[in-house]
């Protein structure tokens, strides 16, 4: 019961298959007490299935509406009292700025990709850090694609890269408030927001064929190292990027 009296929420489940869902379920058999966001009124169904049962209120939040991020955080203030854990599972960009070749990027994809997948941490972690009142964590989910180019993945790997980036420089800013700032960077997941990428199976094949574990991993691995750094466990860790993807990362070739 790594998480039992401590209040959370989580930004970013999909459906039964995302990371957001399994870091969740990790959480939750840790003892958790947790809020769900939700983009709109055509993906709350989703999340409220999911969730039944589990007694959590659930908050509507576009983040890239800020009036949506004030109230949502508002809500979840007057039903915890105060936060313990925010999970960031978020990421998006136009489709066809995840196929062909980066240089193609419109303005508008990048604009779009960097503000709901990267902006995002810091807006959010923003709004929690008054609400952790005796400490707190952050845990956000990156990619390998922030680190080496990785085809097709195009935008997403460049904001990416600046998730990991605000990553460390939130954990320098929020540190005097000993609230924790930590990424997790999971190997491919055949989730809802991964089919945008172009060649996704071939994607997962060669990763399982080069992985020291020679397979890919799964989302309730990423959600248990989560629940590592969002728990007492990892009190001494922040501002880094956690791998958890068979080892693929290890390998040069």
């Amino acid at each position: 019961m790594l998480l039992e009296n401590k209040n959370g929420i989580i930004f970013g489940v999909a459906n039964k298959r995302s990371i957001a869902w399994a870091t969740a379920q990790a959480c939750l058999e840790a003892g958790a007490n947790l809020a769900f966001s939700y983009q709109n009124e055509r993906l709350r169904e989703n999340v409220e299935a999911l969730t039944s049962g589990t007694g959590s209120p659930l908050v509507q939040c576009d983040v890239s509406n800020p009036e949506e991020v004030e109230a949502a955080f508002k809500t979840v203030g007057e039903k915890f009292g105060r936060l313990d854990f925010l999970v960031h599972s978020l990421a998006f960009a136009p489709r066809e700025a995840l196929e062909g070749e980066y240089v193609a990027t419109s303005r508008e994809a990048f604009l779009t990709a960097l503000d709901v997948s990267a902006y995002s941490l810091a807006e959010l972690a923003r709004a929690a850090a008054p609400l952790m009142t005796e400490g707190g964590s952050v845990v956000s989910m990156t990619y390998y694609g922030a680190e080496k180019v990785v085809a097709n993945y195009n935008v997403m790997g460049v904001a990416k890269a600046a998730l990991e980036a605000s990553t460390r420089y939130l954990a320098a800013d929020l540190g005097k408030q000993n609230i924790r700032v930590n990424a997790v960077s999971a190997g491919p997941l055949n989730t809802l927001a991964a089919r945008g990428v172009g060649n996704m199976n071939v994607m997962l094949r060669h990763h399982a064929e080069r992985a020291p574990l020679r397979r890919n991993v799964e989302a309730r691995e990423v959600g248990n190292a989560a629940l590592f750094l969002l728990s007492p466990l990892s009190s001494g860790i922040t501002g880094e990027v956690l791998h958890v993807d068979c080892g693929f990362n290890i390998m040069a070739f």
